[in-house]
C-alpha cells in the first residue's frame, strides 16, 4: 500500500505499524505519483528498500499535527513555548506495536510512535536535568533557561514563525548553561491572572491562598517577566520592563542586539548590562513603535543579550494595528 498526505499533513510522515506492507510518501511525492498513475493506463510499481540512508538533515522541523499558537487563554503569552523531538521516536515498549492490527498477538519490545506522548518526555527529561544542575532554580527559571537556549536551524522550505515553533528547538546542553534567566515568583503570577479577568475564587485556588483582585495591581500579559514578548501595537509606543539574573558568570557584560521586522521600531534602554557577580539581577525596557504603516498584520524579531560565550534570546511577536 501507498500512503499519500493530503496538503494539510504536507511533508510530515511517520513511522506507523500498518496492517499492509506499506510506503507513506508526503503531499509533493504523492502528486508524482497520482500523476505517474493518471498518465497511463497500464501503471505498474514496485516498492525496493535501499537501506537507510545516513546523513540526510530533515529535522528540525515542525511536525504537521504539531500544536500552533496563539493562545485563546492568554494570547498576549507565546505559544507554543518551544518544540521538541516528537516524530517517529523509537523507545521502549511493554505491548504489541499495534494493538488495532488483526491477529496481532506479537509482542514488542520496542516501538515508534508520535505525538506529544514523544515530546512531553523530552521536555520533562530535560526539566528534570536542569532541576538536578541547579537544584535552587524556580520552575519559571528552568522554563527560561530552555526557551532562551533554543537552536533556530533553517533546512530549506518555509520558514516556521514563533506560533509554530514557539522560541524555537531545545537545545538540552545549551540550557544547562544560559547565562541569563527571566525568574517568576509564584506571587508575580497573581496580578497577571486577576488581569486576565479570574475570579477571585479561580485565582485563589491556582495560588492555593486567599487573593482579592480588587486590591491588586493587574497586569497585563506583556508585563510578565516571561522570555518572549507579544502585544498588539498601535499609533502610541509601548514599553515593558524584563529583569533578569545572572547564572553564568562574574564579571560580564552583556550588549542588546535586535533583529527588528520592517516598519516597526525596537528601543531597548540600557544596551548595556553589567555583572559584577553572579545571581546579581538587572532589569531593561524595550520600546516597541510603529514606524512605517505596513501590509503585514503580523511581523516578528528577536532580542538577543550577548556576552562571551552567551546568546539570551527572547522572540517577539507584533500584531500591527493602525
Amino acid at each position: 500500500m501507498i500512503l499519500i498526505n493530503n496538503v494539510a499533513n504536507g511533508f510530515t510522515t511517520l513511522a506507523d505499524a500498518h496492517e499492509l506492507p506499506t510506503s507513506h510518501v508526503n503531499y509533493e511525492a504523492g502528486l508524482a505519483i497520482k500523476a505517474y498513475i493518471n498518465s497511463t493506463s497500464t501503471p505498474t510499481a514496485s516498492i525496493i528498500f535501499k537501506g537507510t540512508v545516513i546523513g540526510k538533515q530533515e529535522a528540525p522541523q515542525v511536525a504537521s499535527f504539531s500544536s500552533r499558537g496563539p493562545s485563546q487563554a492568554s494570547p498576549g503569552i507565546m505559544k507554543p513555548d518551544v518544540i521538541g523531538p516528537g516524530v517517529s521516536i523509537l523507545a521502549a515498549w511493554p505491548a504489541p506495536a499495534d494493538n488495532n492490527i488483526l491477529n496481532n498477538s506479537s509482542q514488542s519490545t520496542f516501538n515508534m510512535i508520535s505525538g506529544t506522548s514523544m515530546a512531553c518526555p523530552h521536555l520533562s527529561g530535560i526539566a528534570a536535568l536542569l532541576r538536578s544542575a541547579h537544584p535552587d532554580w524556580s520552575p519559571a527559571a528552568i522554563k527560561s533557561a530552555i526557551m532562551t537556549t533554543t537552536h533556530l536551524t533553517q533546512i530549506g522550505g518555509l520558514i516556521a514563525d514563533m506560533f509554530d515553533m514557539g522560541s524555537g528547538h531545545v537545545n538540552p546542553a545549551g540550557a544547562t548553561n544560559p547565562g541569563l534567566i527571566y525568574d517568576i515568583l509564584p506571587d508575580d503570577y497573581v496580578p497577571y491572572l486577576c488581569g486576565l479577568g479570574y475570579s477571585n475564587a479561580q485565582v485563589s485556588t491556582i495560588v492555593q491562598k486567599k487573593v482579592e483582585c480588587s486590591s491588586n495591581q493587574t497586569i497585563s500579559e506583556a508585563q510578565l517577566n516571561y522570555p518572549s514578548f507579544v502585544l498588539q501595537l498601535g499609533s502610541r509606543p509601548q514599553t515593558y520592563t524584563r529583569t533578569v539574573t545572572n547564572v553564568g558568570r562574574a564579571n560580564s557584560v552583556y550588549k542588546a542586539e535586535v533583529h527588528a521586522p520592517e516598519g516597526v521600531g525596537v528601543e531597548v534602554n540600557p544596551k548595556e548590562i553589567v555583572f559584577g557577580q553572579l545571581s546579581e539581577r538587572a532589569s531593561y525596557s524595550v520600546t516597541f513603535s510603529v514606524k512605517n504603516v505596513t501590509s503585514q498584520r503580523f511581523v516578528q524579531g528577536s532580542l538577543f543579550w550577548v556576552a562571551d560565550g552567551y546568546s539570551v534570546k527572547s522572540p517577539f511577536g507584533i500584531i500591527v494595528d493602525y
